[in-house]
């Protein structure tokens, strides 16, 4: 999974945080027509696309959109000091830049670039529109206070696989440093600058066909492995496949993804999470995941993924929720081993 809580973002599919990223920027002006309610207006602002939309529920915009982010240095993910959100996506119509920000119970969308319209389209459900938290009964103390004080958390869906499926294969195997700096490097060496009136440096990830073209060198600069690298090369070349993915539901969507030698159950959990906010499918094989929620339910730090299994079978159906709850909660086992040494295999 990805990111423990606010203070500490690791691996562990909270990946959450806050991270600087453009200038404050004043809020977008809303053309008369946009429309406030259950159901988005959208309209023309300057120089882009709008919307606003109110959700019916307690809405944490940084939450909800955290494990959306890679590394605090992420170029197609950033937060501000007035609390927007930016995101630069690759849709299946373009290039978009979205930013997004929650005030007094309304949220203002915008929106640049070819993709601009979809992204509005679809920010309901990036917010966590499709989610039912009301399905999730806690069983344990911790889990319902957690929840208690996070009320605005909802599981996001995104409806795009690419973006969160080449980075976990990065992730795979190596410490969160080395993967944000591999995704780090590549997006900015090839893909192409976020539309939009992004002050700073924030970039779409590359089109498929570039992540083919990528030459070994450039993985090996960037700290990815043969291993890793040969995985996103026929990840990309079936890459209309793995998008059709989001239409499915996520056990059939892991199955499809899996079918790609180097998509394992880890990789496969952590973009479903993500682009269907898929409740219950928790991620096994994470280097730390089982002992924290070993040891925050049972008090043992050593559980394994089948004793972390056992533990969240009252959850069946909302265990993936179960898990963020647990990691947000801060209840974690003390360190008893240094770091794993970051490895740079660039600098051979």
């Amino acid at each position: 999974m990805a990111g423990r809580f606010e203070q500490r973002p690791t691996r562990t599919t909270v990946r959450g945080g806050y991270a600087g990223v453009p200038a404050p920027r004043s809020a977008p002006r809303l053309g008369a027509g946009a429309s406030v309610g259950a159901s988005a207006g959208v309209g023309a602002g300057v120089g882009g696309r709008t919307r606003r939309w109110v959700p019916p529920w307690p809405l944490d915009l940084r939450l909800v959109l955290g494990p959306l982010r890679r590394g605090p240095a992420d170029p197609t993910f950033r937060a501000t000091a007035d609390g927007s959100v930016w995101r630069a996506s690759l849709t299946p119509v373009g290039p978009g830049t979205l930013r997004v920000s929650a005030r007094g119970g309304v949220v203002h969308g915008e929106a640049w670039g070819p993709g601009a319209e979809w992204l509005l389209d679809r920010l309901p459900h990036l917010l966590g529109e499709a989610d039912d938290p009301g399905a999730f009964e806690p069983r344990h103390r911790l889990v319902a206070m957690t929840r208690h004080r996070r009320p605005g958390l909802r599981l996001t869906r995104t409806g795009l696989v690419l973006e969160s499926l080449i980075p976990s294969i990065l992730e795979q195997k190596v410490t969160t440093d080395e993967a944000y700096r591999a995704w780090r490097a590549l997006v900015r060496k090839y893909g192409v600058p976020a539309p939009g009136p992004v002050e700073g440096r924030m970039f779409v990830m590359p089109e498929p066909r570039v992540w083919a073209l990528i030459p070994s060198w450039e993985w090996h600069r960037a700290g990815v492995d043969d291993k890793r690298a040969s995985t996103v090369l026929r990840v990309v070349r079936v890459a209309r496949r793995m998008e059709e993915a989001v239409a499915l539901d996520p056990v059939a969507a892991r199955a499809r993804l899996e079918v790609v030698s180097g998509v394992g159950p880890w990789t496969s959990a952590e973009v479903v999470q993500r682009s269907h906010g898929a409740a219950d499918e928790v991620t096994v094989g994470d280097l730390h995941l089982p002992g924290i929620v070993g040891y925050a339910l049972a008090g043992d730090r050593d559980a394994d993924d089948s004793a972390m299994l056992a533990l969240l079978e009252p959850y069946a159906g909302q265990r993936h929720r179960a898990a963020r709850l647990i990691l947000l909660s801060g209840r974690t086992p003390a360190r008893r081993h240094p770091k794993m040494p970051r490895g740079d295999i660039g600098r051979l």
